[in-house]
């Protein structure tokens, strides 16, 4: 769930269209009085634009050396590329405030304002605090790809994440899975009192920028005003509620009848470790404890991949024909050199699924620990999206090689996941029969615990992180409140008893690493709006959840023009060249979600 946009720990923060802000840094900070003309901000802004990429691809090797070989030296290495970037993006964000008020061009005062507001982590002009804050930030991304939990103590077995995972996929123990659950969630405490650190510290970047907090200024680069964006998030959430409340109530009675009322009691929160993910933060794996009577699709892609002898290349091979058959070119021989697509036996690395663009040319990456299964099939589209999306803008100013705004870059490898259909595993051959439509509750049940059951979360990482850098949650409070809003928006409860000594959101890659989370929401809701758009493109007539494009030129060819514009336009005006509408909308996700909603309901009341 990732592309690897580097200024500033990996992701360049993408300015959001929603309305015109006043100002882009401090509405009450007056224009300088300097002799900059329009010329001064065209030469500044190219010479901008090749110092940064410059020191991109520099960050950018060290970080993927650094992600690929964890040591103390790599992290060093990409610490210090890092800083050495954000100085240069802090000072150039400074010095584009300079032409504040000038009579400039469109394109000038876009690129200008993109510059303003490309920082994920704002660090002090302080050149001390500046390099305490990106150490900080490389040893807690390190110490979560270091991340085991050794169940005989460090001279037994440790099992790394991805074994984890494993386990909480399959097992229906409840007491392995307590103890595998608190395994994993012990690895973040150590790096408690470097967060409260990094928070003073990223806080103390924003404020010298002109904003309230690190959190008011990631909101800001959704260009609307934080408290209108927080705003637009309740709005969509609102929209998709009662259809995850319809899920919910039905998997928490399913879940009670598997494990009994004294585990799972219908009247309580779910336990977060009985969903099958660490994070409870998709559900799919335990679909087998509520698939339906007549779910059953009639295959088991993991065994079939399995059976195949299909390795991790083959893998990846699979979403680059889809991408081909829409009229896209192959991925570069370089892909397929430089990514790393399993885990090496020898070394520590960071396994969590990302899309990298080194070079912003065609130097694209995939860093993935691929396992044979059905999730992966579906995640390496996902993630070759965000690759041919990074190919797509290429030939635009480098300030404008980015998605339209960051949750478009999350919505188009969605977009590609959701083709992903019975019906295109038969067009490839890897199904010999498409399932009877009597299966079609069980398939979107199937995809509703993961793509709906994931809106909450998706939306509560950042509310937290908004409360810690706002100070409305301190140090003293910080496993609470994450508890309160796992509570509130998931009905999640913890499996064991937390305290303060605790740091749990830690033990989610995200925070450890310090990328925003809410572009993770939105693109929940954009995947379906642009997927509705290509099936109308491609002429697709029936239920929405049943169309694939693969094989569409036609379609191929509206994706092209969208992902081409790359950061060049608002992102209500690439949207509308995707789906002939400029406002985010959720009654695409309701729509394809709709016979399911009605058979829940109907599940639902027979309790």
């Amino acid at each position: 769930m990732r592309q690897h946009r580097l200024i500033c720990l990996g992701l360049i923060s993408i300015l959001i269209g929603i309305s015109v802000m006043s100002s882009c840094v401090n509405p009450g900070t007056p224009a300088t009085n300097s002799a900059a003309n329009t010329n001064d901000a065209a030469g500044f802004l190219g010479d901008a634009e090749k110092r940064l990429l410059d020191l991109n691809i520099k960050f950018s090797r060290a970080d993927w050396v650094k992600s690929t070989f964890i040591t103390d030296d790599t992290e060093s290495l990409s610490a210090q590329a890092n800083t050495d970037l954000i100085a240069a993006t802090t000072e150039l964000a400074e010095q584009a405030r300079k032409f504040d008020g000038q009579n400039l061009s469109p394109d000038e005062q876009r690129k200008l304002k993109l510059l303003k507001l490309s920082l994920t982590l704002p660090a002090p002009k302080d050149p001390k605090e500046r390099e305490e804050l990106t150490k900080i930030a490389a040893s807690m991304e390190g110490d979560y790809g270091k991340g085991k939990y050794c169940p005989d103590g460090e001279n037994g077995k440790c099992l790394s994440l991805g074994d984890l995972e494993e386990i909480m996929a399959q097992s229906r123990d409840p007491e392995q899975l307590k103890k595998i659950w608190s395994g994993w969630h012990q690895i973040s405490p150590p790096f408690r009192k470097d967060y409260v650190r990094f928070v003073e510290l990223s806080n103390k970047g924003a404020k010298e920028m002109g904003f309230k907090d690190t959190g008011a200024m990631w909101r800001s680069k959704y260009d609307m005003e934080p408290d209108a964006f927080a705003a637009e998030m309740e709005r969509l959430w609102q929209q998709v509620k009662p259809l995850y409340d319809s899920l919910y109530t039905y998997t928490r009675h399913k879940l009670s009848e598997k494990y009994g009322k004294d585990v799972v009691a219908e009247d309580k929160p779910i336990p977060a470790h009985l969903l099958g993910n660490m994070w409870a933060q998709t559900w799919s794996n335990v679909y087998p404890l509520l698939a339906p009577a007549t779910g059953d699709r009639g295959y088991d892609l993991t065994q079939i991949l399995k059976s195949r002898n299909t390795d991790a290349k083959q893998m990846v091979r699979y979403g680059e024909s889809f991408f081909t058959s829409l009229g896209f070119e192959q991925l570069p021989q370089t892909f397929w050199e430089r990514s790393l697509f399993t885990k090496p036996a020898d070394r520590d690395v960071v396994c969590h699924a990302s899309a990298w663009d080194v070079d912003f040319d065609k130097d694209v990456r995939l860093k993935m620990c691929v396992q044979i299964n059905e999730e992966d099939f579906t995640t390496v589209h996902h993630e070759l999206g965000h690759n041919y999306y990074q190919m797509a803008y290429a030939s635009q100013p480098f300030l404008y090689r980015d998605s339209a705004n960051d949750a478009f870059h999350e919505a188009i490898g969605d977009t590609i996941a959701l083709s992903v259909t019975p019906a295109y595993l038969k067009q490839i051959g890897l199904i010999d029969k498409v399932p009877e439509q009597s299966a079609d509750i069980g398939f979107l049940l199937n995809r509703a615990l993961d793509k709906v059951a994931f809106l909450p979360f998706g939306y509560l990482v950042d509310q937290w992180r908004w409360k810690v850098f706002s100070g409305e949650v301190g140090p003293n409070d910080y496993n609470k409140a994450w508890w309160d809003l796992r509570e509130k928006y998931q009905g999640v409860a913890p499996p064991a008893p937390r305290s303060e000594a605790d740091f749990d959101p830690g033990a989610k890659y995200h925070v450890a690493s310090n990328t925003p989370y809410a572009r993770y929401f939105l693109a929940a809701i954009l995947q379906f709006q642009f997927h509705r758009a290509l099936c109308r493109e491609a002429g697709f007539s029936g239920p929405l959840y049943q169309c694939s494009i693969y094989g569409n030129k036609k379609a191929g060819e509206k994706l092209k023009t969208m992902l081409a514009m790359g950061l060049s336009k608002p992102w209500p005006e690439a949207l509308k060249a995707m789906t002939g509408e400029d406002k985010m909308d959720a009654t695409a996700i309701i729509d394809y979600f709709a016979p399911l909603k009605t058979w829940l309901d109907e599940q639902n009341a027979k309790k």
